[in-house]
């Protein structure tokens, strides 16, 4: 068994894909028109039949209680590995992405979280 598919709720598909693609550097994997929403996932480019992230729309009424109290306590909605956390912080600060955490070395891990502008806060980890 394998992760598939994970999701992130957003307040916005198209700003969400923006983000993800323009500003974290995943890629557009499928757009698919159901509605008003799209079935919109996207993919690291380093792993292009890897796992899905959906950028899931937040309609739900049990969505913002939940991501509201995420954020409050600081708590992540999902991770993302990557090789240098600080050269990956500085990268996207010099592109305008705010952190609620600036990089943190806790023994082999170093971690940083940024405000993904659509409602979480998402996890930059490497673990040595």
């Amino acid at each position: 068994m394998k992760i598939h598919l994970s999701s992130v709720f957003v307040d916005d598909q198209d700003k969400a894909l923006r983000f993800y693609t323009d500003v974290l550097g995943f890629e557009k994997k499928h757009d698919v028109p159901l509605g008003v929403d799209r079935w919109l996932t996207v993919v690291s480019p380093e792993d292009p039949d890897g796992t899905e992230l959906l950028l899931e729309p937040a309609g739900h009424p049990a969505v913002q209680p939940y991501r509201a109290a995420l954020v409050t306590d600081g708590i992540p909605a999902t991770s993302f590995a990557v090789e240098d956390v600080r050269a990956e912080y500085d990268r996207l600060r010099a592109l305008g992405v705010r952190f609620a955490q600036e990089p943190v070395e806790t023994g082999a891990v170093t971690t940083a979280v940024l405000d993904d502008t659509c409602g979480n806060l998402i996890q930059i980890v490497h673990s040595a």
